[in-house]
């Protein structure tokens, strides 16, 4: 416990009360925070601890914590301050920052901390563009071990997915040497898309009765193949990948077949934030502008069966 939080002992000394001592200003914990990053007990590129932790541990309000913050960031010591997701402390001494101060990462490698981060938030948001949602539902593993673990505890979860329609000719996966033979590529694409969308639905539909927490789920279909995958985190977030198409074989009915495919788990993912600069709050603001000029008018109701 750092030292300005209030002490429980203040109550009594020879019967009479002791008043207790004053809060720690936002300052204050911003000097707290700067030298434990210049002595390097928080190195480069590592997380900060949520902002309900660190008001926990100088007794503070959740304001005092985030002015703090912006103090740091301002001085060039951290990045990614926000109201949705821990800060990270700035590269430069022990190796590069992660989000869109750092390098880019594979989506398995950048979207798993970064969705872990989104559940630190008491309402959580998450907007999805994918061909299917293996990457997401891989991502959702670590915040949900944690909400079991009672390590997070949001109050509410929003997830909303954009999809393939089963019933367009997709542009991949496909055969090729033609889209002549292509049914049963299509229909092992199919299986996937239905299997982890009902994994990941239930497994967060589950958090309703275990934990109480207000959980909605939905997904729509597409009438196209996205050739791009984007994840929009809390408002405050958009993570963008390229599908990059290359020629790979698949198994399919104990044939080996070469098809045009990508390896969406890992596309190189790119991460925006609000409040960045205006180039990173353009793009997530438009990046939800355009989800949700989708979400409202050309998709479809999405069944994730047969």
């Amino acid at each position: 416990m750092y030292g300005f939080a209030v002490d429980p002992e203040y109550a009594s000394v020879n019967g009479r009360k002791r008043p207790p001592q004053p809060l720690p200003t936002h300052r204050e914990v911003a000097d707290e925070l700067r030298a434990r990053i210049t002595s390097g007990r928080l190195r480069p590129g590592q997380r900060m601890p949520t902002q309900a932790t660190l008001a926990d541990e100088f007794g503070v309000e959740r304001g005092a914590v985030r002015e703090a913050l912006r103090i740091l960031q301002s001085e060039h010591l951290l990045t990614n301050v926000s109201k949705g997701s821990p800060a990270t402390v700035a590269g430069g001494r022990g190796g590069p920052a992660a989000g869109p101060a750092g390098t880019p990462q594979p989506t398995m490698v950048e979207l798993a901390s970064r969705t872990t981060a989104a559940f630190a938030a008491e309402h959580v948001s998450i907007d999805a563009l994918c061909l299917t949602s293996v990457s997401l539902g891989l991502a959702i593993g670590e915040p949900l071990r944690l909400i079991h673990a009672g390590e997070l505890k949001p109050a509410k979860v929003d997830l909303r997915v954009l999809l393939p329609s089963r019933h367009i000719d997709l542009a991949f996966p496909v055969p090729v040497d033609g889209k002549a033979d292509g049914e049963p590529v299509h229909e092992g694409w199919l299986a996937q898309r239905n299997a982890q969308g009902q994994v990941l639905r239930h497994n967060l539909l589950a958090l309703r009765s275990t934990h109480g927490i207000d959980v909605h789920v939905s997904f729509r279909a597409l009438p196209f193949t996205p050739p791009v995958k984007l994840y929009l985190l809390n408002g405050a977030e958009a993570l963008f990948a390229y599908y990059t198409v290359a020629r790979r074989e698949r198994e399919v009915d104990h044939d080996h077949l070469e098809t045009y495919d990508t390896e969406g788990t890992r596309s190189t993912l790119f991460a925006f934030e609000r409040g960045a600069g205006p180039r990173d709050t353009k793009f997530v603001e438009e990046s939800h502008r355009w989800f949700d000029a989708l979400w409202e008018t050309i998709s479809s109701d999405l069944a994730l069966t047969g």
